[in-house]
C-alpha cells in the first residue's frame, strides 16, 4: 500500500491531525537528520513501518520533504536495518551533515555503533552505507566511560567533531566527545560537559545561536530540554537550563519528547519535535498510526539566555475565514464562550489587557456545558502558565492527563498574548514568544470544539482572532 493510500485510509480518523506532520501510517518517533538542502526542507524520523507502536528492533528512518515548511510530501523510507549489518537491530536516531559536498546521515546503528550513509540524489531518495561502518564501534572495554549512541556531528576548521548522547551513572546527563581528521578515524576526547541533573542526554543537537551555543536534547524522564552556554575549547560550559516539556515523557504521555533543528537559507534555526500519543498502547495499535510532529518552531535567544520560541510564520497560508472579537469583558468565575466558533482545527490568538492579579486564560476543546475542556491559565503572581488536560476527554483510552506548569515572567507593563493551535488531538500554546506548551487531547464529544475565556477576577480581553486551519495534505 502506498503512502497516499495510507493517508486516504486513515484521513477520516477524528483524532488524526490535519496540519501537523504525521507518518502515512504506523509509528512515528524522534525527528532525525533534519536538513535544508538545495532549497528543500528534509525531515527524517524514527519509524516502525509494521505497527503503530514503538519496536526498537524495527526502527527505520521515514522521510518527507517540503518546499515551504508547511506542506509535506512522503518519500520512500531512507534507512532500514540491514540483515547482518551493524544496524541489524534498528536504525536509531542521529543527524545530518554535509560531507565532501554531499548530504550524509549520521546515526546509531543498533547494536554495533555509529554509522554513516550518504546520498548523491537530487531529492535524497537513496542512501549508500559507508563501507567502514560502524565508524565508532561500541567500546570493547566494559569499563569504558563512553558509549556509542544518538550522534550529532559538526565541522570546526579542518577537524570533525561528534558527540554521542549519554549519562554518567549516579551523576546525571552528559555527552561523549569524539574528534576526527577525516570522519573515518575517530578519537575519544572525553565528556562534552560536566554531568548535570537530568536523567540522560538523548538525541543531542549542539548549534550556535547568536553569540552563544545551545545544546538541545531529550531526557527520558522529562522530554525536551536545553542548555545555553559557550564552547571553551573542546568543552561545553552550560550557564542556563530550560525546558519544553513540563509533564514528563512516555509513549502515552502526549507530550513533546524529542527535538531536532536545522538552519535554513534565511539563517533561521528551525526546530521539529516528536509529540507522543496520550492514549493507551491498545488504542494506538487499533488506530493504525501513532505520533505527530509539533509545528515548525523558529528559535532565537533572549538577553536572559532563554530560548524565544515562535511558530514558523509560513503557517499563515493555512488560515481560512477570519473571525474577530474586540473588547470582551469576562466575569470572575464565569467562562465566556465565543459565539459561533468551531476551533476543532484552528488557530486562536488572544490578547489580554494588562491585568494586576488573579488567573486568566482560555479553555479550548470545550463542550457547550463545559464538561470537556482543556484549560490554559496564566498567573502573574506565580509567574507561570499552565496547560490542564485533566478534563480534555471523557474517553477511557486517554491516559496523558498530567498538568504542565511552565515559568513565564512578564514585564510589569506587559500583557499576556497567546497564540494557540488546536488540531483535532493536539494543542500547542505559544505565550508572548517566550514559552510554549504542547499536549495531546482527545475530546470524546463531537461538540467539544468551542473556545471560552476564563478569569478568576473580572478581566478585559483586548481581542481574539480565530482562523480555521486548512489541511496540509492533498
Amino acid at each position: 500500500m502506498s503512502a497516499e493510500d495510507d493517508c486516504r485510509r486513515l484521513g477520516d480518523d477524528r483524532y488524526r491531525p490535519a496540519y501537523h506532520f504525521t507518518a502515512p501510517a504506523n509509528f512515528l518517533g524522534d525527528p532525525n537528520g533534519t536538513i535544508h538542502w538545495n532549497g528543500v526542507y528534509h525531515l527524517f524520523y524514527q519509524h516502525n513501518p509494521d505497527e503503530a507502536y514503538d519496536n526498537p528492533r524495527r526502527m527505520h528512518w521515514g522521510h518527507a520533504v517540503s518546499d515551504d515548511l508547511v506542506h509535506w510530501r512522503d518519500l520512500p523510507i531512507a534507512l532500514a536495518p540491514e540483515p547482518g549489518g551493524p544496524d541489524r537491530r534498528g536504525c536509531y536516531s542521529g543527524g545530518a551533515i554535509e560531507l565532501d559536498g554531499a548530504p550524509a546521515l549520521v546515526y546509531y546503528g543498533n547494536p554495533d555503533g555509529i554509522c554513516v550513509a550518504t546520498s548523491v540524489d537530487a531529492d535524497l531518495r537513496t542512501w549508500a552505507l559507508h563501507p567502514s561502518n560502524p565508524l565508532i564501534p561500541h567500546p570493547t572495554d566494559p569499563q569504558a566511560e563512553w558509549r556509542a549512541w544518538d550522534p550529532c556531528a559538526w565541522r570546526d576548521g579542518d577537524r570533525w567533531y561528534l558527540v554521542c548522547g549519554g549519562k554518567i551513572e549516579g551523576a546525571g546527563d552528559t555527552a561523549f566527545l569524539f574528534r576526527s581528521p577525516d570522519f573515518v578515524r575517530w578519537e575519544y576526547r572525553g565528556l562534552l560537559y560536566e554531568p548535570r541533573g537530568e536523567s540522560d542526554c538523548a538525541v543531542p543537537d549542539l548549534f550556535r545561536l547568536g553569540e552563544a551555543h545551545v545544546l538541545l536534547f531529550a531526557s527520558h524522564e522529562r522530554g525536551v530540554q536545553y542548555y545555553v552556554g559557550e564552547m571553551a575549547g573542546e568543552r561545553f560550559v552550560p550557564r542556563r537550563h530550560g525546558r519544553m516539556n513540563f509533564a514528563g515523557f512516555s509513549l502515552e504521555s502526549g507530550t513533546l519528547c524529542a527535538g531536532l533543528s536545522l538552519r535554513d537559507e534565511a539563517d533561521r534555526r528551525i526546530m521539529f519535535g516528536w509529540v507522543t500519543e496520550g492514549r493507551t498502547e491498545a488504542a494506538q495499535r487499533a488506530s493504525g498510526w501513532s505520533g505527530a510532529m509539533c509545528l515548525p518552531r523558529v528559535l532565537s535567544l533572549g538577553n536572559d539566555d532563554l530560548l524565544r520560541i515562535e511558530p514558523a510564520p509560513e503557517l499563515g497560508v493555512l488560515r481560512g475565514n477570519h473571525q474577530r472579537f474586540d473588547g470582551l469583558h469576562v466575569r470572575a468565575g464565569a467562562p465566556a464562550p465565543l459565539d459561533g466558533v468551531d476551533a476543532s482545527c484552528a488557530e486562536v490568538a488572544v490578547a489580554f489587557e494588562r491585568e494586576t492579579a488573579g488567573e486568566i486564560g482560555v479553555a479550548v476543546g470545550r463542550s457547550p456545558d463545559g464538561a470537556e475542556e482543556t484549560r490554559i491559565v496564566y498567573s502573574r503572581a506565580d509567574g507561570r502558565i499552565s496547560l490542564d488536560p485533566t478534563a480534555s476527554s471523557a474517553g477511557p483510552d486517554v491516559v496523558g492527563r498530567a498538568v504542565q506548569h511552565a515559568p513565564l515572567d512578564l514585564d510589569t507593563d506587559e500583557a499576556l498574548q497567546l497564540q494557540i493551535f488546536i488540531d483535532r488531538s493536539i494543542v500547542e500554546v505559544f505565550a508572548n514568544g517566550r514559552q510554549c506548551l504542547t499536549q495531546r487531547i482527545y475530546p470524546s464529544r463531537v461538540d467539544s470544539s468551542g473556545v471560552a475565556l476564563i478569569a478568576a477576577r473580572d478581566a478585559v480581553v483586548r481581542s481574539v482572532d480565530v482562523w480555521p486551519m486548512r489541511s496540509i495534505w492533498s
